[in-house]
């Protein structure tokens, strides 16, 4: 067998392998109640926007957003888009007016669109990514899936499917004539959908990531066919997180910063016993080279490293998320 998790891509998971896709949420609602949706309580269910994750409230929220990390693309998900669909043509025509034709937009949806549904959404949504319940991937040829896949490709869409690798996966492979891509993706353990793998009897495949034991397995019916690519749980974190984090670190870097490659910045932080201005003359700091915050000065680290004899107080080296994000180690200097 072919490598399967690299042989195909398709057109929007090309900008996703590159950290260049925003991820564009519109709306926690939903009209299905799948077991193992992964969504957080603070998201499903409730009708807010983020951007990646920055919550949307202005037009301006989610071009700030999707300038930071130069995207060149969005993926819009919920919930399910398709129950906001005028706020989703709305945010599309906003990114494709802002970035031009070329943003590629695709869209996640559970529903079988229908024609009239689609029609507001040509020309702003270049990709469309269909999840047919679980309950009717062994009967799929008998719902409205096979249609919504026609109508899709007659009004010029990309269109495929994308599903998590469930017992029964294979019960999908009718629609493979039909769509130009299939996904899929690898189980993965969360917070929200803990309890129905506990019921389930799902277990971890290791103690190291998310990912359910024996979802590679139920995937492995369909992984011969040229249009199915199977998603790791490690991609998803390793390549697409990274590759975004990559691209805002370096967008947001502040001079002093020290960008890694995992999409992190590496910063000094001064808390001095002395008062900032004096530890600004003792380190011999050029304007550009610290900003004062938090009571304190943040400056690059070797800098702060081979100064550290020369001012007195709290002294540190910081590791977070770019743009202000989570911190993820302090280690005292």
């Amino acid at each position: 067998m072919e490598d399967a998790e690299h042989r195909y891509v398709a057109p929007g998971c090309t900008l996703c392998r590159e950290g260049a896709k925003l991820v564009l949420f519109v709306t926690g609602r939903c009209d299905r109640d799948c077991w193992y949706c992964p969504l957080s309580a603070e998201r499903k269910g409730v009708d807010r926007v983020f951007a990646n994750d920055r919550e949307v409230r202005t037009d301006e929220d989610l071009l700030a957003e999707a300038r930071v990390m130069s995207a060149l693309g969005t993926g819009v998900t919920g919930g399910d888009p398709l129950l906001a669909p005028e706020r989703v043509a709305r945010y599309c025509r906003l990114l494709k007016e802002a970035f031009g034709p070329d943003h590629q937009v695709h869209l996640y949806t559970g529903r079988a669109p229908t024609r009239a549904e689609l029609l507001p959404l040509v020309g702003l949504v270049d990709e469309l990514r269909l999840h047919p319940p679980h309950e009717d991937w062994a009967r799929i040829l008998e719902t409205a899936y096979p249609e919504a896949i026609r109508e899709a490709r007659a009004l010029g869409f990309a269109i495929g499917v994308e599903v998590p690798a469930l017992p029964g996966v294979e019960g999908l492979a009718p629609l493979l004539p039909l769509v130009d891509f299939f996904n899929i993706n690898e189980l993965e353990w969360g917070e929200a959908n803990a309890d129905g793998m506990r019921e389930r009897g799902l277990t971890l495949a290791d103690r190291v990531g998310n990912a359910i034991a024996g979802a590679r397995d139920w995937a492995a019916p369909l992984l011969d066919f040229e249009r199915v690519r199977f998603c790791s749980s490690v991609f998803k974190d390793a390549v697409q997180l990274r590759g975004r984090m990559l691209r805002i670190a370096r967008n947001t870097a502040r001079p002093f910063d020290e960008c890694t490659d995992d999409g992190t910045v590496v910063y000094g932080r001064l808390r001095p016993a002395g008062g900032v201005e004096p530890a600004i003359a003792a380190l011999e700091l050029e304007e550009d080279e610290y900003e004062v915050a938090d009571d304190g000065l943040e400056l690059a680290w070797w800098r702060l490293a081979e100064g550290r004899d020369t001012v007195e107080g709290e002294k540190a080296v910081v590791e977070r998320y770019p743009n202000r994000g989570m911190i993820v180690e302090v280690t005292p200097l």
